[in-house]
């Protein structure tokens, strides 16, 4: 018999070219992997909890979750230079990557081989998917966002927020209502999402450029200076829409509240150096953070503290992933 896999996976990666996987509650890392070829950038459990992808230089690669086999069961090979962002569809059939190569790639988790590739004319630091699965947003080192229609393949609209400003972080509604993006002047915009009628190719009021009928409208909504004077190096919407949670490279995060006109709900204050990463709990009453300073947190946001804190990396923690969401057993109906 298979064992069923842990009701919470949480791991961490950084630039010690190590993965390590850790009990949440007691905060004891129970495994590591190695990642020889180069630092790990981002890492995302799969949604069966199954296998972790792990996006280094110029690779990316998957392990098995919860098995001892230290070494990855497939290699993505197509990126040419750091891959900034990794993720999977909701029922993990297939993966989506950017990197500072100036592409959005789509590939088939069983095989090796990119299905799909988006040029972006500049380095690519970071992309979503629309719950719609069939939307991905990147955001680029010249400042572009841009909405990728897969059914279409291609681009079906454009926005700048700041020209020449880096976007560093986006995020997308789980309901699809909202999209955040955050740029290296701590500032983030944030727009209304709505199916989109198109408007036959011509750029609308708000700078929106539309070119397929069917693409999401993005409608701005608020400008929020959320670190002043410093890089937002990761934005996240919580599961249940109520709260957007900042990183900063001024060791702080914030969670604002999208009930309250993004007012400032509380500062989560701890790291000593930037804070690169965070992933909130599947009930949005936990937020675990990366930073520079070689740990990971875990914060009661209720409380606003920190109830524990990872300690084994020996270099920068940059990356964390937690899946602790409920699996459908196969053997129910």
């Amino acid at each position: 018999m298979q064992a069923r896999p842990p009701s919470v996976v949480l791991a961490t990666g950084g630039y010690d070219h190590t993965i390590r996987f850790w009990e949440a509650t007691s905060g004891v890392c129970y495994r590591t992997l190695q990642h020889q070829d180069s630092q790990v950038n981002k890492l995302e459990i799969t949604p069966d909890k199954k296998f972790i992808a792990a996006a280094g230089n110029p690779y990316v690669r998957l392990f098995e979750v919860h098995t001892s086999n230290p070494q990855a069961v497939t290699t993505y090979e197509g990126h040419t230079s750091n891959v900034t962002s990794v993720g999977f569809q909701r029922d993990g059939a297939w993966m989506y990557t950017s990197s500072e190569d100036g592409t959005v790639k789509i590939w088939d988790v069983r095989a090796p081989g990119c299905q799909r590739e988006y040029e972006s004319r500049a380095a690519v630091n970071t992309v979503a998917l629309h719950p719609n699965q069939s939307e991905l947003i990147s955001g680029d080192q010249n400042g572009n966002i841009r909405v990728w229609d897969l059914t279409a393949g291609a681009c079906s609209c454009e926005l700048v927020p700041e020209v020449g400003c880096a976007v560093r972080s986006l995020a997308v509604a789980s309901d699809g209502s909202l999209a955040v993006a955050a740029n290296s002047r701590g500032v983030c915009y944030v727009w209304r999402l709505t199916p989109g009628a198109g408007a036959g190719g011509g750029p609308s009021p708000n700078g929106v450029q539309t070119t397929t009928t069917n693409s999401t409208h993005f409608e701005p909504l608020h400008k929020l200076v959320a670190h002043p004077d410093a890089y937002i190096l990761k934005c996240l919407i919580s599961p249940d829409v109520r709260t957007l949670a900042t990183a900063g490279s001024d060791k702080v995060v914030r969670l604002w509240s999208l009930e309250n006109h993004f007012a400032l709900d509380s500062e989560l204050v701890g790291h000593s150096k930037w804070v690169w990463d965070c992933v909130y709990s599947v009930d949005a009453a936990y937020l675990v953070t990366a930073s520079s300073d070689g740990s990971a947190k875990l914060w009661d946001i209720a409380k606003g503290e920190a109830i524990r804190t990872y300690n084994g990396h020996h270099k920068a923690v940059v990356c964390c992933a937690l899946n602790d969401s409920a699996v459908p057993d196969p053997g129910r109906t």
